[in-house]
């Protein structure tokens, strides 16, 4: 594929997002092109995308149908507004997303970003007590290093550190956490599922004897932590969550942008775990990423009680400009099409022994403190450079690019969710790589 010309590109107007843009524009990593598992940067090279963009791109780069749908889509409809308006194609998808779901998860808010459906599946938590008659349940409950998007709502119930100290004298004041459930002296180098740590769950009791049941509206939590380190939840987690928060009358929000789609084995993590939550976010693999999108699924009884508490009018005053943007929702039909078409949701579940193999295969490397894995995602932690934390991590994802395969670190943790369409050979790549890579490092 040829390559653009660069020579004029200037670097200097765009601020990046999560970027040391100083450091990024002294030595630019540009991707030029993208087709089924591979990016093309911009020295010509094939790069093997072991990230799947950024946990998103699970059906591959590029492909045709998802294409040709979006294409068709623009020149047939390509805007409407969703304030009281609407195209088919948004409640086509919507629908189709309902069916996937399990349980009652059958009615779908759309917005546009996994960050916009974390804030309003807290919005929707709050108005389905307020139509209760129970406005006291205002507080969340979210959990140690977890990531939920960078609105004000999600860095309030998130745990990633450095996201809530950079704005914590704004963040949301009703708000605890739970503690996360990584733990090298119980889990270390674990196979899937941890066999310690369900206990973990019970300090929401304490949560709820010193606030009081009735002033807690939702726990919020990834079924598999993901931007934190890729962190599965112990066995019997989710189901001790699930319920505690019955017990008291809580929700559960279950935060599935990553995990949604297809990425261990199953449509949802709620499906794979047999958990059922009373609100479930997604995004990033709905659309394939082609277009962005994100979605709330909430219960029938949520959506009644809400809906049912508003003789006539407006009942959720909540929504955005591109909520069920026509472009995103034809990605997203044409998107769900093709993960039926080609089976890649049984197909990440049959890869998955294999997957865990190569993952643990690093266990001997250098460096190497633990290894996590699930479904097609993995986690490693290296050991910390003396006096600088982060560079191993930062010089480990470098060196990888520069042997034609991307990963994602994050300080010292480096995290692999190829797209759903990998081959073995994919596989043995990226560790084979990696391994290199560990033993090039000081």
């Amino acid at each position: 594929m040829p390559v653009a010309p660069l020579a004029d590109l200037a670097l200097e107007p765009y601020w990046m997002p999560f970027t040391a843009n100083r450091a990024f524009k002294r030595a630019p990593r540009l991707l030029v092109a993208a087709k089924d598992m591979h990016y093309t940067a911009a020295d010509g090279r094939a790069i093997l995308d072991g990230t799947a963009g950024l946990w998103c791109v699970n059906a591959g780069h590029c492909r045709e149908p998802i294409v040709a749908a979006i294409r068709e889509q623009a020149g047939r409809l390509d805007y409407a507004t969703a304030f009281q308006m609407g195209n088919p194609q948004t409640f086509r998808l919507a629908a189709e997303v309902a069916a996937l779901a399990p349980g009652d998860l059958d009615h779908v808010f759309f917005a546009n970003s996994g960050s916009e459906a974390v804030d309003t599946a807290l919005k929707i938590a709050l108005a389905y007590f307020q139509a209760r008659g129970e406005p006291s349940r205002a507080r969340f409950v979210g959990r140690a290093r977890a990531y939920h998007g960078v609105g004000f709502g999600g860095i309030s119930v998130g745990g990633m550190e450095p996201n809530r100290k950079a704005f914590a004298a704004q963040l949301l004041p009703q708000v605890d956490h739970l503690p996360h459930t990584h733990d090298l002296a119980h889990n270390a180098f674990a196979r899937g599922q941890p066999a310690w740590g369900a206990e973990l769950a019970d300090d929401l009791e304490r949560i709820v004897a010193e606030r009081g049941a009735g002033t807690i509206a939702a726990v919020i939590v990834e079924p598999v932590a993901g931007s934190t380190g890729v962190l599965p939840p112990p066995r019997g987690y989710l189901e001790r969550l699930r319920q505690i928060c019955d017990r008291h009358g809580i929700l559960l929000i279950f935060d599935e942008v990553i995990t949604g789609f297809g990425r261990l084995g199953a449509a949802f993590a709620a499906e794979r775990f047999g958990v059922v939550p009373d609100l479930m976010t997604v995004a990033k693999g709905i659309t394939n990423a082609a277009v962005p999108m994100g979605t709330v699924l909430a219960r029938r009884g949520i959506y009644d009680t809400i809906v049912g508490s508003v003789p006539a009018g407006i009942e959720l005053f909540h929504g955005y400009t591109y909520s069920g943007h026509p472009l995103a929702a034809a990605a997203g039909l044409a998107t769900l099409k093709l993960y039926r078409d080609e089976g890649l949701f049984a197909r990440a579940a049959a890869l998955e022994p294999y997957w865990e193999d190569a993952v643990h295969s690093l266990r001997s490397a250098p460096h190497v403190l633990d290894l996590r894995n699930l479904g097609l995602v993995a986690g490693i932690d290296l050991a910390p450079r003396a006096g600088a934390p982060g560079a191993r991590g930062l010089e480990a994802f470098g060196a990888c690019f520069e042997r034609g395969v991307l990963i994602r670190a994050s300080g010292d943790t480096l995290m692999l969710s190829p797209p759903l369409i990998v081959e073995r050979a994919h596989i043995d790549q990226i560790f084979g790589t990696l391994a290199d890579v560990l033993k090039g490092i000081a």
